[in-house]
């Protein structure tokens, strides 16, 4: 078998070849051309500004070429035709003169006619404009695109000419008319036409160039000074705004939705900072009374006395560990956002399972459930949900609880009230209970094992589950209720 090596280094070489001339999506790429390709880069415009004009500029050049290039064709054609009709009057004329037997030997030139020569049929000059009188016959010489053309030099004066030929019967046989009419007037009026179009589209095309940059520029001009008050807006800055302009469009329209995402995130500074003062207080306290409990606890001789701050301390421990599991959740909530889960979940076996996870209740607990009701959602955290405003329900009633699930025909979705006998809340405080560590008795809640957690983490989680908790005034209670969407089909 031969040796295949150099064929290999062969396509190899061609393959690295070709490689070297594509870009990387695989199409062809002008690698011989370096300084081309530079050159392209170079000239095209960066700015949105520099892009639109040369935009409108090469637009308005492109009309304003066609239309000029039109309007010089039909303008030279026109010409050309009046030119040619005097010269076909101004034969017929001498065919009429030659069949009557009239004609001269030397015929006279109308307006805009350059000669006039009459050749029989054996090639003889029978009469001519005195311009040619004693030249030969101006035959034809070619027949280019089917059409005649003359030798006219013998007239001394080379230009632009269109020549009609007749054919006449006079009394001593046939002759051929030859007229000839000049186009200087054409070609005059084809230069000046060109020269004046090409100032005007310069003038119109600089005019084009100066509005839209202008117009662009003015256009942009907002768009620069929101660019501008963005990258000026710090994370200590976010309550600085935008300009809006005046004006009803894309631009207002686009400065208003960036105001709106500062005020958003505004708002989400705002409340991290409160949440974050807020859990370092809340971790505080519990701590320096753990570590005055355990510092007592040590140097107290008596051991009952130090058994009492042990189980003490244990209580703040579990209260810690409760702190941090809702800070946990909170903190997962918060990353889920609106990430809504979709298992299917049975309220009524959730409020049964939910029930007896909790054993004994310091208060009734009345239940009315109905058949059925399924929602999508994610089990564990509507438990976590039944759980909080259980806990806030046993927290303040004073002799029941009461938890109704029904389906809604109205809005096609499930309601879940948790209803407690305790103190009625005031209309101004039913949503400062849903912000975080909030607590309208701080030393009860504190005594009760409160975090101020429960309901704002039961809240959110409503809210991810696509539905609401809000807080009513029913007959002789007070009434947490959850709407959730059930599921479709």
């Amino acid at each position: 078998m031969a040796d295949r090596t150099p064929i290999r280094r062969v396509r190899a070489a061609l393959r690295r070849r070709l490689d070297g001339h594509r870009r990387p999506d695989g199409h062809p790429r002008l690698a011989r051309h370096p300084r081309l390709a530079a050159l392209v880069d170079r000239l095209t415009p960066r700015s949105v500004r520099a892009r639109t004009t040369l935009a409108a500029c090469l637009s308005v050049a492109v009309v304003l070429a066609v239309a000029s290039g039109a309007v010089v064709l039909l303008l030279r054609a026109n010409l050309a035709r009046i030119v040619e009709d005097g010269a076909r009057e101004q034969a017929q004329a001498v065919a009429r003169t030659a069949e009557d037997g009239r004609l001269g030997s030397q015929l006279p030139l109308d307006h805009g006619t350059d000669f006039i020569q009459v050749v029989d049929a054996n090639g003889r000059v029978v009469a001519a404009s005195q311009n040619l009188t004693g030249h030969p016959a101006v035959a034809p010489t070619g027949h280019p695109n089917g059409r005649s053309t003359f030798n006219l030099r013998a007239l001394g004066d080379e230009h632009h000419q269109r020549v009609t030929t007749l054919t006449a019967v006079t009394p001593t046989g046939p002759v051929t008319i030859h007229v000839g009419a000049s186009l200087r007037t054409v070609d005059a009026a084809e230069d000046l036409t060109t020269a004046a179009l090409a100032g005007l589209s310069t003038v119109l095309l600089l005019t084009v160039g100066a509005l839209t940059w202008r117009a662009t520029g003015r256009a942009l001009r907002p768009v620069e000074a929101i660019r501008a008050e963005v990258a000026a807006i710090g994370d200590r800055d976010l309550d600085r705004r935008v300009p809006e302009p005046r004006s009803d469009d894309e631009i207002a329209r686009l400065a208003g939705t960036m105001n709106a995402m500062l005020g958003r995130l505004e708002a989400a500074g705002h409340r991290q900072r409160r949440f974050i003062a807020d859990a370092s207080h809340e971790l505080r306290s519990p701590l320096t009374v753990l570590r005055t409990q355990l510092e007592v606890a040590r140097a107290h001789p008596d051991p009952e006395v130090r058994g009492d701050l042990v189980a003490g301390a244990l209580e703040d421990t579990e209260r810690l560990q409760a702190l941090a599991a809702d800070l946990l959740l909170l903190a997962r909530l918060d990353a889920a956002g609106h990430d809504w889960p979709g298992e299917p979940v049975d309220l009524v076996e959730l409020v049964h399972t939910t029930l007896a996870a909790r054993g004994a209740e310091p208060h009734l607990v009345t239940v009315h459930l109905p058949t059925a009701v399924t929602v999508p959602g994610n089990p564990l955290w509507l438990g976590r949900l039944l759980t909080n405003l259980l806990d806030n329900a046993q927290r303040h009633a004073r002799r029941r609880v009461t938890v109704r699930l029904a389906a809604d025909r109205a809005s096609g979705g499930a309601v879940l009230d948790v209803a407690n006998d305790g103190p009625v809340i005031d209309p101004a405080d039913r949503e400062k209970i849903f912000e975080r560590f909030a607590r309208l008795d701080d030393a009860r809640s504190r005594d009760d094992g409160g975090t101020g957690l429960g309901l704002p983490i039961a809240r959110d989680i409503a809210a991810i589950h696509g539905g609401t908790l809000t807080v009513l005034d029913t007959p002789g209670a007070t009434t947490f209720r959850t709407r959730l969407p059930v599921l479709s089909g």
